[in-house]
C-alpha cells in the first residue's frame, strides 16, 4: 500500500465513524424501521478492515520516517551489554560523540537484570557524517568492595559511508579483580 492511498483511507475511516452519529440524528425526525443484521455485519467488516489498513500504513509509514531520519549512509547505533556483573553494578552511562552528549540513562534493577541475562540495550540512534569521530562512554555504579565507581572508556571512529554499530561492553576481569569498560565496533 502506497502513501497515496492515506487519505483515501483516512476519509473512509471518519465517513465510517461519522454514519452511525448521522444515522442517529436522522432518527429524530422520522421513525426508522430496525436495521438488517446483514447491513451491520457489512459495516462492521468495512469498519474492521479499514482499522487494519490504518494499522499497516502507520507501520509502514514508521519503517519510512525511519529510512527518512537515519539514512544508512551516516547512521550510528550505540548498544549497551553487560558481561557476569560481579565485580560492577550498573548506575547510569552517558555517551559523548565529539564533545556533544548525545545519549545519558539511569538503569533499574529489573533493567541491570536483563543485561545480566545477556541483554543488549540500544543506547542511541542518530546521524554522524562521514569522517574521525570520537565517542567518549563513562559508566557510573557501584565497584568492587561496594565503592562508587565512575570509569570512562574512549574510541575513534572512523565513520564511512555504510552504517556504524557500536558496543559499549562492561565485563569482569577476575585476573585483576576489576570491571573492564570496552568499546567495540560491530563489522
Amino acid at each position: 500500500m502506497s502513501l497515496l492511498h492515506l487519505p483515501r483511507i483516512l476519509l473512509a475511516v471518519a465517513l465510517l465513524m461519522a454514519a452511525p452519529f448521522a444515522a442517529a440524528q436522522s432518527t429524530a425526525a422520522a421513525p426508522v424501521p430496525a436495521p438488517t443484521p446483514a447491513p451491520t455485519a457489512s459495516l462492521d467488516e468495512r469498519i474492521q478492515d479499514a482499522k487494519a489498513d490504518v494499522i499497516r500504513l502507520n507501520r509502514d509509514l514508521m519503517v519510512l520516517e525511519e529510512e527518512l531520519l537515519f539514512p544508512a549512509s551516516t547512521q550510528v547505533a550505540i548498544f549497551v551489554s553487560m558481561d557476569v556483573g560481579r565485580m560492577f553494578s550498573l548506575d547510569s552511562v552517558r555517551v559523548r560523540l565529539d564533545d556533544k552528549e548525545v545519549a545519558a540513562y539511569l538503569y533499574t534493577p529489573a533493567e541491570v537484570q536483563a543485561l545480566h541475562r545477556g541483554g543488549v540495550q540500544r543506547l542511541y540512534l542518530g546521524n554522524l557524517r562521514a569522517g574521525t569521530h570520537e565517542l567518549v562512554a563513562f559508566f557510573t555504579g557501584k565497584g568492587p568492595h561496594d565503592r562508587d565507581y565512575k570509569r570512562g572508556a574512549t574510541l575513534k571512529i572512523d565513520k564511512g559511508t555504510e552504517p556504524k554499530y557500536i558496543e559499549l561492553q562492561i565485563k569482569d576481569s577476575t585476573g585483576k579483580l576489576q570491571p573492564e569498560f570496552e568499546v567495540k565496533v560491530w563489522q
